[in-house]
């Protein structure tokens, strides 16, 4: 396939460790540019630096977005009524409202789409879905604990110190739930996402999941955990040793170049983010 000539919007922490290296090294992308809000820090991602986001449109065919969910919720609409797939992050948007708006113009414009749930790219996040598809799973857990709202985190940025770990990775978590044992079709949270939330899902089909996210633990962590389990046995996620964001990178590049669509599109995170608005609403009512 011809490289996919990909645009970078934003220049922050992640885009610097992750996305530009991705996008840079893959044989399938090129790295065209980076518009960011802050010009000199996009000037160190190795790609020339557009000082308007339409010029950015201009020299690119995609778009992929590293910036706060409200900013890619905005500039994502602009970029699909320009023409572009978008390689969108987690959450969709900081709001139900502006998520709907984003998948609403991507419906109309017909861009492809792809979002960057990283851990669904992982050979071992897929031999663990291939397990769970075998054994008939009937209900799991998972846990992700991590200090990233603590102290000097590069990730302990304003808008995750707003929302905390419902916004931040409860996309990540109920999508390997929902992908592990059905569509969920109702949640139950408690809890305080800012320490540590709690969440109960209903599955299609009848399974049930239970998650526990928090961003503010100290000390020495445990890694996150996903568990499956079903009448013909069990599955556990365990770690791999690939590098899921050179998949993502392919993958996306087939989704521009042979369309078709990704199961992992606007769409589905639209589905992600009605789960998690709900469970905000549970968690700020009394």
């Amino acid at each position: 396939m011809e490289p996919v000539a990909v645009g970078l919007i934003g220049a922050g922490p992640w885009a610097e460790m992750a996305h530009a290296p991705m996008l840079a090294k893959s044989p399938h992308t090129r790295l065209a540019g980076v518009w960011a809000r802050r010009p000199e820090a996009a000037a160190r991602l190795g790609a020339p630096v557009y000082e308007r986001v339409e010029e950015l449109f201009d020299a690119c065919e995609a778009v992929a977005f590293c910036v706060p969910p409200a900013v890619q919720a905005e500039l994502g609409v602009r970029a699909a009524r320009a023409g572009k797939a978008l390689l969108l992050e987690k959450p969709l948007g900081d709001s139900l409202d502006s998520a709907r708006r984003l998948a609403d113009a991507v419906a109309e414009t017909g861009v492809p789409t792809q979002m960057v749930l990283t851990m669904r790219y992982a050979a071992a996040t897929k031999e663990f879905l291939a397990r769970c598809a075998e054994i008939e799973p009937f209900g799991g857990h998972a846990a992700n604990v991590s200090g990233s709202l603590m102290g000097d985190h590069p990730f302990a940025t304003p808008w995750r110190l707003e929302r905390g770990a419902l916004l931040d990775v409860g996309p990540h978590v109920i999508d390997l739930l929902d992908a592990a044992l059905g569509p969920v079709t109702g949640v139950r949270a408690h809890g305080d996402p800012l320490r540590w939330a709690g969440l109960l899902l209903e599955h299609e089909g009848g399974a049930v999941s239970e998650a526990s996210l928090c961003q503010a633990g100290v000390g020495d962590l445990p890694p996150a955990s996903v568990a499956v389990y079903g009448t013909k046995g069990s599955a556990v996620l365990r770690p791999g040793d690939d590098e899921p964001l050179a998949t993502v990178a392919e993958e996306f590049a087939r989704t521009v170049r042979q369309g078709g669509g990704h199961p992992l599109d606007a769409a589905h995170g639209l589905r992600l983010q009605r789960i998690i608005a709900e469970a905000e609403e549970q968690v700020r009512t009394p």
